[in-house]
């Protein structure tokens, strides 16, 4: 059977199709990272293959001189980049080059604005770097085999970057894979041997493989000093345009910062500067070099606890895996980086790194090098830490409950919204928060609610706002988790003030003899309304916790908080039974009118009114959303008449 006949032509998936669609006809305006891509790619395939090499050595099928070959063709517009990586089988090439197998593709589809600069940070957040091989090519070949396969098992993909791609059996004599972009005409530049040059050393200098281009050939000369161009005889020679060296072996005075923000590209294949990063090499019981990475923007798959996460892991300078994740703790996931170790195996695999207490003392030590970098950049750059905390802040409050040993340093790191500026933003620490408390407060209070808004006008805030006593107001769906985890702050602990009775340190003798009296003047009216709303509550107190509002609903003590318990609900958990407490403001209008009220009928109806506006306030639902309106209306028509 001939190679033409085994030829297949298959169909892009839909996701791809869509992604190639933009980079052909939107993405104009910084063409050139397309070989900064292409070249990070080449350079992971032969990380790949070193690591299998070191269960197997005949994959090097006799070469273990790696490298990356960019070759241009003046004449026939192509650029070709090839490596002795680790290749790909069949199979391989049409998973890998005909889908996007990454979780979040939908939202990143639905995020593409049209705007060019926008977009491509979009796609780098992504990580889709071969497909940008089609800003500048109308035709792109790979040419590939996967190492210790036979020469006959080469595989070449052809497409144009529409709706399909071929793929056919074509021989190939070496390992590894060769990507030849034919060049738009309006792209002939990369055609060029010094601009391609250019590029490659502005963008892939880091590269630890040697990334080689040909020599421009030198006329052969005769013995009087006269060109003999019919005796020119050109032997292709190359060199490495790049330093060869891994970047992070060497000493942080020799690395620029454009190199380092180059090679967090390179290891996270972002198109966004990071924020900030760590460079950091320790000697001594363990030995390793480390560098670490925060992003500037989150990436789509952030909020998958199962996302690919982790750092790229070398021992002894040899790569061993992408994605080591027991190096850092779960809500640390969005760091990017490389560690370097040289006291692991270099057989290791991810079980050995489990168990391993070198793993262990290394992840402890990493973890607090993250948050002192983050603490950092807290103190030295307030609008560079909220542009962090935007992006990332909501998974940084899961570290107080999965890292107990690191809290306080977690707990500096928070930021929320308060009653002191009454805005949305999350950009209140609690140091802040403690500088502006008044001496005789023993507790940090806040709220929890299902949104900003609610947690803003909460019945519960009324008398704080009147005793000018600040309050964190939480509407994140981790908040509540992170709260009950957190418990206290240098020495000060935090008060729910939905939750319990309320007990203020700064009321003096005559306010607490003030609502002794108020509860017990009430007394009367709270029998009432507890006989009334039997069954639906726990308990009806007076309170004189409110100003401007009738009654207000409690959490118990011991009892989940309302925010919580929706969230398990919703998530089709089992919740305990418990019902909410009912506090009654008795000089409120309302509540006056409910104890002046004779029939009983109407008194019912006007208690489960005020009950249901409390749930409301509260971010709740009725179990009889109907039967409520048609209480209230029975009553307006009442009130009317």
């Amino acid at each position: 059977m001939t190679a033409e006949v085994k030829k297949e032509t298959l169909g892009f998936q839909t996701e791809a199709r869509q992604l190639l669609h933009l980079m052909i006809h939107s993405l104009y305006s910084n063409k050139e990272i397309f070989l900064r891509e292409l070249i990070s790619n080449a350079s992971d395939a032969i990380d790949k293959l070193r690591f299998a090499a070191l269960a197997d050595d005949a994959v090097l099928e006799g070469d273990a001189d790696y490298e990356i070959r960019v070759e241009v063709d003046k004449d026939a517009n192509t650029l070709t980049i090839s490596d002795n990586g680790v290749g790909m089988s069949r199979d391989e090439v049409i998973d890998h080059l005909g889908t996007i197998a990454k979780s979040g593709t939908a939202a990143f589809l639905d995020s593409l604005t049209g705007d060019e600069k926008k977009d491509s940070q979009l796609i780098g957040q992504f990580g889709v770097g071969f497909y940008s091989a089609f800003i500048v090519a109308d035709r792109v070949e790979v040419h590939t085999r996967k190492a210790g396969a036979e020469p006959s098992q080469g595989v070449l993909w052809e497409s144009a970057g529409e709706a399909d791609f071929s793929v056919q059996e074509k021989e190939k004599t070496t390992r590894g894979t060769a990507i030849t972009l034919h060049l738009k005409k309006d792209c002939a530049e990369f055609a060029d041997d010094w601009r391609v040059r250019s590029v490659i050393k502005k963008y892939s200098d880091h590269i630890s493989v040697p990334v080689l281009m040909q020599k421009p050939a030198a006329p052969v000369v005769d013995e009087e000093g006269q060109d003999e161009e019919e005796s020119v005889v050109e032997v292709p020679e190359f060199e490495a345009i790049n330093q060869a060296t891994a970047l992070w072996t060497r000493a942080r005075s020799e690395v620029s910062d454009d190199e380092y923000k180059e090679f967090y590209r390179h290891v996270s294949h972002d198109f966004q500067d990071p924020l900030t990063w760590s460079h950091n090499k320790v000697e001594g019981k363990l030995e390793y070099t480390s560098l670490l990475y925060i992003p500037a923007k989150a990436p789509f798959d952030l909020w998958n606890r199962d996302m690919a996460r982790g750092l790229k892991l070398y021992v002894q300078r040899t790569f061993i895996m992408d994605e080591a994740e027991q190096f850092l703790p779960l809500y640390l996931r969005f760091v990017k980086g490389v560690v370097d170790s040289n006291d692991l195996s270099l057989n290791v695999s991810r079980e050995i790194l489990q168990q391993d207490p070198a793993v262990e003392s290394m992840r402890s030590a990493l973890t607090k090098r993250v948050l002192d970098m983050l603490a950092k950049l807290a103190k030295s750059d307030g609008d560079e830490y909220n542009a962090f905390w935007t992006e990332f802040g909501p998974v940084l409050k899961e570290g107080p409950a999965e890292d107990f040993a690191n809290k306080d340093k977690i707990a500096k790191l928070l930021r929320f919204a308060t009653t002191h500026t009454e805005a949305a933003a999350q950009d209140q620490s609690l140091d802040e928060y403690l500088a502006r408390m008044p001496e005789s407060q023993d507790a940090i209070y806040y709220i929890v609610a299902e949104n900003f808004n609610t947690a803003k006008s909460s019945p519960h805030l009324e008398v704080f706002r009147k005793k000018g006593i600040e309050v964190l107001l939480l509407s994140d769906r981790v908040d509540d988790w992170l709260m009950n985890h957190l418990q206290e702050y240098e020495g000060k602990r935090f008060k729910d003030v939905a939750r319990g009775a309320l007990d203020l340190a700064t009321d003096s003798d005559e306010e607490k003899a003030e609502q002794e009296k108020l509860a017990k003047d009430a007394e009367a009216l709270v029998e009432r309304v507890a006989r009334v709303l039997e069954g639906k509550v726990a308990e009806v107190r007076a309170t004189g916790r409110l100003t401007e509002s009738v009654a207000c609903l409690v959490v118990g003590e011991q009892d989940i908080g309302s925010q919580m318990r929706r969230i398990l609900e919703q998530a089709g958990q089992e919740v305990p039974d418990s019902k909410p407490i009912l506090e009654i403001n008795p000089v409120h209008p309302l509540a006056k009118m409910l104890d002046a009220e004779s029939d009983e009928e109407r008194f019912a109806d006007l208690a489960d009114i005020v009950f249901g506006q409390a749930l409301l306030a509260e971010g709740g639902q009725l179990d009889d959303p109907a039967g409520f309106v048609g209480r209230l209306n029975k009553l307006l028509v009442t009130m009317s008449d």
